[in-house]
């Protein structure tokens, strides 16, 4: 297959972006859509994400999932992403899979997101996390902004506002790291940008 047969895929959801948010989440692009279990991000029922929000917000990772539907609780969790103040969308909104899978490594990035675009809805945002490498190459090439360190954040701005970049584990299953080890790296993040006190759970 040449790379003018490879279709073109454009992000089916539209950006979760609650006007009160603090931290905008960016990802890469959703899983193929047979991946589905939800029609939200982080849709795919092995990728840990939901989990991990599960074990921040309420200390229980199944809170947020929905175990005899094989899918996760969508509207327990936009409820959860509102009340907090955690808007999300991914760094492209156009791609070709290169092998038709959900691998970021395997992700050509056709037309990247307008991320002065989404902070312009975003008044009270001054942080973004990235979850995954092919996010961070986008930040990181159009802003010029060095990858963090595990845990921690660069400084950098966007159309003149001030910003941090953080970085974060992957959600992926495959990230190898235990998943209350990435919680914690999760809760501490939620703690530095308010969204959590700082003796929470």
């Amino acid at each position: 297959m040449t790379d003018r047969e490879i279709p073109i895929e454009r992000h089916p959801l539209r950006p979760f972006l609650p006007p009160q948010a603090r931290l905008l989440m960016l990802g890469s692009f959703p899983p193929p859509r047979k991946r589905w279990s939800m029609d939200f991000f982080y849709p795919n029922r092995t990728n840990q994400m939901w989990e991990i929000f599960g074990l921040v917000f309420f200390g229980d990772s199944q809170r947020l999932v929905d175990a005899p539907h094989k899918t996760f609780r969508q509207a327990d969790i936009q409820s959860l992403l509102t009340e907090r103040g955690i808007a999300i969308y991914d760094t492209a909104t156009a791609v070709c899979r290169l092998s038709g899978n959900a691998s970021d490594k395997d992700l050509q990035i056709v037309e990247k997101t307008d991320i002065a675009t989404l902070l312009s809805q975003l008044p009270l945002c001054h942080d973004i996390v990235c979850t995954g490498q092919k996010s961070f190459s986008v930040l990181t090439e159009d802003y010029g902004v060095p990858q963090p360190d595990m845990g921690t954040y660069n400084e950098f701005a966007i159309a003149g506002r001030a910003m941090r970049l953080w970085r974060m584990p992957s959600s992926s299953r495959a990230y190898p790291m235990p998943l209350a080890e990435k919680a914690g790296y999760y809760r501490r993040l939620m703690q530095a940008v308010g969204i959590l006190p700082k003796e929470s759970l």
